[in-house]
């Protein structure tokens, strides 16, 4: 790949420092020469910008590119140091100097002459992307030019004990326990870019730090888990910019080949290797992440079957509850949401769901923007309240959806969200609570209680599809290729069945977005069954004193009557087998019960 970029291919997403990485294996000098001349030239376009006092382009965007250029100025300073002349040592280290110092010192940042002060969006906050971007450079900057930079000593300790001692590591510790981001499967992978610096550091002073947090670890099975069945895409929480669809990708590939060479001898280190050489992401498909397989290969560690894995996780610090018949690629998969809303790249969607089962059968319908960072409720399976046609917004920076009770087993598994908390107080909302049941191996039952104040409010229960939905009375089907959902209300009864084309919204390009609205009364009972590929032979309304109840025949012989507590939460449970042998029975969990990582 840098043989062909410096043959005159223009190879997206080429950096310099990977043909002074080569230079530094190789000793060939051409590398270095390489490396050393293109980026000469962009210093030397920034110090023409700064001379006519305007920012530097490593400003842009709230310095969010810090981490990469001058990472880069800093990779091929210390790389290809024999290559330059004292002079340019020099003005790459004022350059990298400013940049970093302007990142630190938002309010009196500045170029040349000039003070161009800018926000310092997350310059203190560890659980946003752009943080790790200004770690990137504050560490690199420090170690490549430390005992020739007068300033590259604060840097490392800014890096060291300011931001990873001091601000990370607490931090993660007190909201990110289980691993993952706030941010979602989409931004949140930009950790990617944290665990790299933590086994760089390590390389180059011998501290190990990846342990310093058991958020490190726990983040490769977190993300295991939100990868469907299939093993080319991901439960699509938050935004996705950059592809809507979320797709498995080459940054997911490295998020977890980094995780997995910082912990080698961990048992989810050999599963991760037997998912990713499974996967639609066997290898790296873009010449900018090669670096990635050749730095990181896996060759000398032994793979472990995905069998080994749990069918279900819980990640308590992201709300995020992912759950599957099996690691077979036609299981059935949901993810269940209900933790904090944090971060501005998440998504009003506490206490929904997606469903899959060889494709997506119940979807976030910004999988089909054009944006990929619509967030309203309207686009995310959960109960919305509206009142004279105006949503009750879930808040940022509320206090978080409580997940009250949780537990898999062999035959179910259950979580219970009260949803209320994340309203923040706002009139007109008095209970939101969803409790989600899934009957291994293919069937959910869905179960709300929705309680309002004030005139013209609705409550509206809400099911995006893919496709569009087959109406009859109280049911419904969607047929995605070989995949089928039937899905069938049991409350409230004589409610109508809306479907809305997303097509023509100008913000959803595709699929449908079923609704059932309530609008009778103060509350809401909404219970529903839902059957991935004929695993429902049918169902039926089964009530206890003070519960509201649902009876299931399943394809497979099996039969369970579950019952939910009307006015509060909980319930009992009872599965019997074909031949009538009880399986589980008694009362649902009324505690956090998380799943273990492995199954022996």
């Amino acid at each position: 790949m840098v043989d062909s970029q410096m043959a005159g291919s223009n190879i997206y997403g080429f950096e310099a420092w990977h043909a002074a990485l080569m230079g530094r294996i190789t000793g060939t000098a051409s590398y270095c020469t390489y490396a050393v001349s293109r980026t000469e030239a962009f210093v030397a376009s920034e110090e023409a910008l700064i001379a006519s006092n305007q920012r530097a382009t490593v400003a842009g965007d709230s310095y969010l590119e810090v981490g990469p250029i001058i990472g880069n100025v800093s990779l091929v300073y210390d790389w290809c140091r024999d290559s330059m002349t004292a002079s340019q040592r020099t003005r790459w280290m004022n350059y990298a100097n400013q940049a970093v110092w302007n990142v630190w010192n938002y309010q009196q940042a500045k170029w040349g002459n000039t003070t161009y002060a800018w926000s310092g969006w997350s310059i203190d906050n560890p659980v946003n992307n752009y943080y790790y971007s200004f770690l990137e450079a504050t560490m690199l900057l420090g170690l490549a030019t430390y005992g020739e930079n007068t300033q590259a000593a604060a840097w490392i300790d800014k890096f060291r004990m300011a931001k990873i001692a001091n601000q990370l590591v607490p931090t993660f510790n007190r909201d990110l326990v289980g691993g993952g981001s706030r941010e979602g499967t989409g931004y949140g992978t930009a950790m990617k870019n944290l665990w790299r610096l933590y086994d760089w550091w390590e390389r180059s002073t011998t501290e190990r730090i990846a342990t310093l947090t058991p958020h490190t670890q726990a983040s490769m099975v977190h993300l295991m888990h939100q990868i469907t069945p299939t093993l080319d895409r991901l439960a699509p929480t938050g935004d996705h910019a950059r592809d809507s669809t979320a797709a498995l990708f080459d940054y997911h590939r490295d998020y977890l080949q980094v995780l997995m060479r910082l912990f080698p001898t961990d048992r989810a280190s050999g599963t991760a290797k037997s998912l990713l050489a499974a996967s639609s992401v066997p290898r790296m498909a873009n010449y900018f992440m090669y670096y990635s397989d050749f730095l990181y290969d896996q060759t000398d560690l032994p793979a472990q079957p995905l069998t080994n894995l749990a069918t279900a996780y819980w990640g308590s610090g992201t709300g995020q509850f992912p759950m599957r018949s099996s690691w077979a690629r036609d299981a059935a998969f949901a993810n269940f949401i209900c933790g904090p809303y944090s971060e501005s790249h998440a998504h009003h969607d506490q206490g929904s769901f997606v469903l899959f089962k060889g494709n997506w059968l119940a979807y976030d319908s910004n999988v089909a923007s054009a944006s990929g960072i619509e967030q309203a409720e309207n686009l995310h399976n959960l109960v919305r309240i509206e009142q004279n046609g105006t949503v009750m917004r879930q808040r940022e920076g509320a206090p978080q959806c409580q997940m009250l009770a949780l537990t898999e087993t062999a035959n179910y598994a259950y979580g219970v969200a009260r949803v209320t908390p994340i309203y923040n107080g706002v009139a007109g909302v008095v209970k939101v609570e969803r409790e989600f049941l899934f009957l291994k191996p293919g069937t959910f039952v869905v179960m709300d209680r929705v309680q309002t104040s004030g005139t013209g409010m609705r409550r509206v229960w809400t099911l995006n599809t893919p496709v569009a939905p087959t109406v009859s009375g109280d049911n419904f089907s969607v047929v995605n290729g070989s995949s089928r959902l039937d899905v069938t209300r049991l409350s409230p009864a004589g409610l109508t069945t809306q479907v809305n084309a997303w097509s023509g919204s100008g913000i959803v390009s595709s699929g449908s977005r079923i609704d059932v609205a309530d609008s009778n009364g103060d509350s809401s009972v909404f219970l529903h069954v839902m059957g991935t590929d004929g695993s429902v032979t049918s169902s039926a309304r089964s009530d206890g004193t003070g519960q509201t109840g649902a009876q299931v025949t399943m394809s497979n012989g099996r039969t369970a009557t579950v019952r939910f507590s009307t006015a509060g939460t909980g319930g009992t449970l009872e599965i019997r087998d074909a031949a009538g042998t009880v399986l589980t029975t008694g009362a649902l969990p009324t505690t956090v019960q998380a799943p273990a990582l492995f199954v022996n």
